[in-house]
């Protein structure tokens, strides 16, 4: 079977489906169908091989009542079939919940059983295919991660990706025979390493690459691509950026745009700042706002109105020698902040060095990060000697200070160093540096001192400034190449639990529909990573999805940053950095007509992990609904009047309490099988488990609250219905 399919950005699909019983010849044919149909259309579609059963998300989007699986082919002289048999019966087994198919059994069936497949895997190897040579040709070309000046315009290649898919790109000027070969060998290569004969595998030409595609390569560069705040083009080899003055009024009118530039508003809102001091939060002096030390942790609370409602975004600033407790600290006590606000923030975890572009406008050219020390009053921080500063940034809207190592080999031509002594202020400018760094250069060495600063510039140094730095020593002198960060299209995975085990798929030319309330949802917009916590998802399915992204950055076969921030959103509180990435938004979707205060209320219920982001283990699943925890060097780390937080960490996350009250002490099951106008003053009639002993919780349901919370919420539900809880 041959489809294809036009998607909204005007590419075009072929898709051609082979069933498990099909002769060779059949899927041979196919295959000559599927070359002779890209040829006539010009070469540009994308190809993909789909067997039955191992079918893609992006199939299966098409068909949205689900797939079913008949027994039976066309009739020949070698194959009966009797068509139109209806009054036959037949078995259908039905697997799936977002994407559903149906596959005939035997009738005679008796034990129905479900496989769950998860596969990960990363490209072990980029291949070429070439007859430069005079021979047809395979041969390996490199191993990730991928860059795209790997693939040459005249030859074919076969990416593999550990074995859960092949794909293959046909250079523009490519030989007939390479392009004619590339799926035949693609094929081959995939019996010659005994991989599944269900492996999938996308053929595409230069030019139409499919998203996923150019999601495994490091960078990728469009023709002609242009980006929201500036436009790039050639001249020569040097490409340069024509800056476009930023109109925050576009990000409302375009969410899209938005997101793109990571920017929920014109960072214009209200910033608190709180650093981690014995465990506990202590504010911040306003007039140091912007200064962050390495051996710290902060939070930030930044407040802005959208549509006249108060939103938040809670960053967890966490520094390079922060001390582990701190670092446990400073997400517990992000807990108890959102916990304040309802859970309404969006959190987003900040790693030391890669500060996100809105972190950086908030302060308004602001930032500076000391490599070390600590900003709390009436600690005297070690005195180097002199400490150098690289600026970079042409507006107050994405400019920081970061402290460098204080030697000549630091600097770089394309940039505004400012170095500090105790004698002198040098503000050194690079040949490459443009007139706006260099005004933002005295901006930032104006917060750092009051001294009278020496401009110097590259080529024209006193001796005093190499004797500061201790010497002269060669560094980066290269005139910059500048170019925009290359946009790569997002991708959303769900992660649930539903089918008892936890999975992670991909779902295809996704819309705001495809957002389950009942899971997770990982959407990767490549500079940052945006967890949606669904309203009805389970602990067990966030705890993981943490996991799962942690995983999925440093396993990513384009060299992925794993220090790419992780933001968690909530469901009805979705920021535009998040739905600028969705087509038609619709903001009124779940609030189901309440208002801003009643939807606050409602977050009550909505349970947060919280985790330590630094842990080495984080990846290990757990066998139950959470991990163990300690804290690093001992419990006795942990002071007394904090012993709270081990409690709260040792399952991984903390549960919100519903703001009705509860009643003192737990209660009887008799007391709970009621009808909820009958049951005790302040029990939640949808969750009356909650008020069980342990005890009496595990004679009732069979098994322990954590493994309770792992189940689907069907199956918690079927359960509930049986003890007479729902």
């Amino acid at each position: 079977m041959t489809g294809v399919s036009n998607s909204t950005t005007q590419s075009t699909d072929i898709h051609y489906w082979i069933g498990n019983t099909s002769s060779q010849d059949e899927q041979g044919a196919a295959a000559i169908y599927v070359t002779q149909l890209d040829e006539y259309l010009g070469g540009s579609p994308v190809q993909h091989r789909e067997v039955q059963g191992c079918e893609s998300a992006k199939f299966k989007s098409y068909f949205k009542n689900g797939l079913i699986y008949k027994k039976g082919g066309v009739g020949s002289g070698f194959t009966h079939v009797e068509t139109n048999m209806y009054s036959m019966q037949r078995l259908l087994h039905v697997k799936g919940t977002k994407h559903v198919t149906a596959r005939e059994v035997n009738y005679c069936t008796r034990h129905l059983k479900s496989q769950f497949y998860y596969s990960e895997g990363s490209p072990s190897f980029i291949l070429s295919v070439s007859d430069a040579s005079g021979q047809l040709l395979v041969q390996e070309v490199a191993t990730s991660p991928l860059t795209q000046d790997l693939l040459s315009s005249s030859d074919c290649y076969i990416l593999d990706q550990g074995g859960s898919s092949v794909m293959v790109w046909k250079g523009k000027a490519a030989s007939d025979e390479e392009r004619r070969s590339a799926l035949s060998r693609a094929v081959g290569f995939i019996k010659a390493k005994n991989y599944p004969s269900n492996t999938k595998v996308e053929v595409m030409s230069e030019g139409g690459e499919s998203a996923m595609f150019k999601h495994l390569f490091k960078s990728w560069k469009e023709k002609g691509q242009t980006q929201g705040l500036g436009k790039t083009h050639s001249v020569g080899k040097i490409a340069k950026v024509d800056q476009v003055k930023f109109d925050v009024m576009e990000l409302h009118a375009q969410p899209k745009l938005a997101a793109q530039e990571r920017m929920v508003d014109d960072a214009s809102g209200h910033i608190q700042v709180w650093r981690i001091e014995n465990l506990e939060l202590k504010e911040v002096n306003p007039s140091t706002y912007g200064q962050f030390y390495g051996g710290d942790c902060y939070l930030v609370l930044y407040t802005y109105n959208r549509a006249n409602k108060p939103q938040y975004i809670l960053y967890m600033w966490q520094g390079r020698h922060a001390t582990q407790d701190e670092v446990t600290a400073c997400a517990y006590q992000a807990v108890n902040l959102d916990n304040k606000y309802n859970g309404a923030p969006t959190q987003v975890r900040v790693v030391m060095g890669k500060e996100p572009r809105h972190f950086l406008a908030i302060f308004k050219g602001g930032l500076i990060i000391f490599e070390g020390g600590t900003g709390r009053p009436g600690v005297v921080n070690r005195d180097p000697g002199a400490r150098l500063f690289q600026v970079r940034g042409t507006h107050e809207m994405n400019t920081k200070a970061t402290e460098v190592p204080t030697r000549a080999s630091s600097l770089n031509t394309n940039d505004v160093f400012l170095l500090k002594t105790d004698q002198n202020v040098f503000l050194w400018y690079g040949k490459g540096c443009s007139g706006d760094e260099r005004e933002m250069g005295k901006a930032v060495a104006d917060l750092l001192s009051e001294q009278d600063k020496q401009v110097v510039m590259e080529g024209q140094e006193p001796a005093a400034f190499w004797v500061a730095l201790g010497g002269k020593a060669p560094y980066a002198s290269d005139k910059r190449l500048e170019k925009e960060v290359a946009p790569h299209e997002p991708r959303l995975f769900e992660c649930s639990n539903q089918t008892g085990r936890f999975l992670v798929t991909e779902v295809a030319d996704f819309t705001q529909d495809d957002l389950d309330e009942d899971d997770v949802m990982l959407l990767d917009t490549w500079e940052e990573i945006f967890l949606w916590i669904g309203n009805s998802a389970n602990q067990y399915e966030t705890q993981e999805s943490y996991s799962s992204a942690v995983e999925y950055l440093k396993t990513h076969p384009a060299g992925r940053d794993p220090g790419t921030p992780v933001s968690t959103v909530k469901q009805g509180y979705e920021p535009p950095t998040f739905t600028g990435w969705f087509n038609a938004w619709d903001a009124h979707k779940w609030s189901g007509g309440l208002s801003y205060e009643e939807m606050k209320s409602k977050l009550g219920d909505i349970s947060q992990i919280t985790v330590n982001l630094n842990n080495t283990n984080l990846n290990k699943k757990t066998g139950g609904g959470g991990g163990s925890y300690s804290a690093p060097g001992g419990p006795g780390n942990i002071k007394s009047h904090n012993q709270r937080m081990s409690s709260s960490i040792s399952s991984a996350y903390v549960d919100q309490s519903p703001s009705r009250a509860k009643p003192s002490g737990m209660l009887h099951s008799e007391q709970l099988v009621k009808k909820p106008n009958q049951l005790p003053q302040g029990v939640d009639p949808e969750k009356r488990e909650e008020y069980l002993t342990d005890a009496e919780f595990e004679n009732l349901f069979g098994c322990t609250r954590d493994n309770f919370q792992r189940l689907p919420k069907w199956r918690q539900n079927d359960l509930k219905k049986k003890a007479g809880m729902f």
